[in-house]
């Protein structure tokens, strides 16, 4: 087991989410999955209570907790994407199983992680600063999937 591991919350469908994820992301996958010795509060004993999976190498905890609580924009994936093919396919499969866009690179899955799919151009653009950097900014405020091509023409003016 990792030393720093991110836990998920979900209600009850962890499994279902890290299938998802193992799928859709590459170097993701799932690892154990472990259910729960005996009733709980929001299940009986049996239910998949924790699932160990990895979204790009990162290690992680899915946990059905029940509907305690909700996600929030407070915490999300951030992936790093090389191009608009790539860019679409993240942001197709994520709104396209169930999930809905926002703004700025940010989409929710149907189980409400959020998402930020964001091109390197962007990125890179934000890190140099300058003029480069607010014309990319203010491209990106008008979007909501990321236009690559929009980026690289407002970073050149």
């Amino acid at each position: 087991m990792a030393k720093n591991t991110i836990c998920v919350w979900y209600n009850k469908d962890a499994e279902e989410a890290a299938r998802f994820y193992a799928e859709t992301f590459p170097d993701s996958s799932i690892g154990s999955i472990h259910r729960a010795p005996s009733d709980f509060p929001s299940g009986k004993a049996g239910d998949v209570i924790v699932v160990n999976f990895t979204v790009i190498g990162i290690p992680c905890i899915g946990l059905n907790g029940g509907p305690a609580f909700q996600h929030s924009e407070a915490f999300s994936f951030q992936i790093s994407t090389e191009d608009q093919a790539e860019t679409d396919r993240y942001w197709n499969a994520i709104v396209g199983n169930g999930g809905r866009e926002s703004e700025c690179g940010w989409c929710k899955d149907k189980w409400g992680v959020n998402w930020q799919i964001t091109p390197r151009v962007l990125t890179e653009a934000l890190a140099i600063g300058g003029d480069e950097g607010r014309r990319a900014f203010e491209a990106m405020m008008t979007m909501r999937k990321i236009d690559v091509a929009a980026i690289e023409k407002a970073r050149k003016g």
